[in-house]
Parts: C-alpha cells; sequence; structure tokens
C-alpha cells in the first residue's frame, strides 16, 4: 500500500510543479539558489522577480501578467544580457561577458524551448507562400505573422535575419 501512495504523492508533486506560474518558480529556484550559495543564479532570479513586480505594478494594483506576457518579459531580460556581454566582449571585459552569458542561461529555464533556425526557416517560408510576399516590402506583414505564431519559441532576431534572406 505505501508504494501506491509515495507514487501518487509524486505525480501530485509533479503534476504542481508543472501547474506553477512564473512566480512561483523563480521563488522556488531562489530559494535553491539560496541554499546552493550560487551567487549568479540568485541575481539571475531576483532580475526576474523585479521585472514581474514592476510590469505588474504598471498593469495596476493586484493584477497578475499572463503567460504570453511572462514570456516577452523574459525574453527582454535575455536580449538585455545579450546586449551587455557583446559590448563587454567588444570592450575586452570577458570577465563582465562571462559574468553576463552565466545569467542568460539561467534566465533561459523559464523561456519556452527554442525553435532550431531550420524550424523557424520552415515556418517563414509557409507564411512567405501563404501570403504571397515577393520582395522587402512585405517584410511587416511577414515579421507580424511569424512573430506572434512563434511567439516565445523565437527570438525576433533569428526570425528577422531569416525573413530578410528569403526576401530580399
Amino acid at each position: 500500500m505505501i508504494p501506491i501512495i509515495s507514487g501518487l504523492f509524486f505525480i501530485f508533486v509533479w503534476l504542481k510543479l508543472d501547474a506553477m506560474n512564473l512566480q512561483e518558480k523563480v521563488m522556488q529556484e531562489m530559494k535553491s539558489a539560496m541554499k546552493a550559495k550560487d551567487s549568479v543564479a540568485l541575481e539571475s532570479l531576483r532580475a526576474i522577480k523585479s521585472a514581474m513586480l514592476l510590469a505588474q505594478t504598471e498593469k495596476g494594483k493586484g493584477s497578475s501578467l499572463s503567460e504570453e506576457e511572462e514570456v516577452k518579459m523574459v525574453q527582454r531580460l535575455v536580449k538585455q544580457r545579450k546586449d551587455s556581454a557583446a559590448i563587454y566582449v567588444d570592450q575586452g571585459r570577458d570577465d563582465l561577458a562571462a559574468t553576463e552569458l552565466s545569467q542568460i542561461a539561467i534566465i533561459e529555464k523559464f523561456l519556452p524551448e527554442q525553435l532550431s533556425e531550420e524550424a523557424v526557416e520552415k515556418v517563414v517560408l509557409a507564411t512567405i507562400n501563404k501570403i504571397g510576399a515577393s520582395g522587402m516590402k512585405d517584410m511587416g506583414k511577414v515579421m507580424g505573422m511569424v512573430s506572434k505564431e512563434l511567439a516565445g519559441q523565437a527570438d525576433g532576431k533569428t526570425i528577422s535575419n531569416i525573413v530578410r534572406k528569403h526576401l530580399s
């Protein structure tokens, strides 16, 4: 009888963890980072928490973020760190770039699984064929449709490069 109960408990805990929202996941990871004394992870998680609180106060009192808004916010944090890392590398500050890159790895855990460039390219080509895009004048239409379809699964820069390659 005990193995069945512990198995059910495991399934319950797994389902509960899977159903957590971003804020609960971040708090759970913060506790783990504090116990492990991982300062880089803790700094990254605090940045996510801070961004969430700012976004919630902008929306209004008592409101929570939708899943789409949470993904956009986390993507913005990743992009900021990538930009900072590129600047640090250009200035020869590899120590600071390494910190930014390690924070990116931690923050990206909270994003949906990213699609490969080949998968993004298939979606772009399908969209181009669907709307009959023929040149750079249609880039905005294609970008809008692909970005909406791949929300959170690919960054805008990757999508833009692939669209530009196929429309020029």
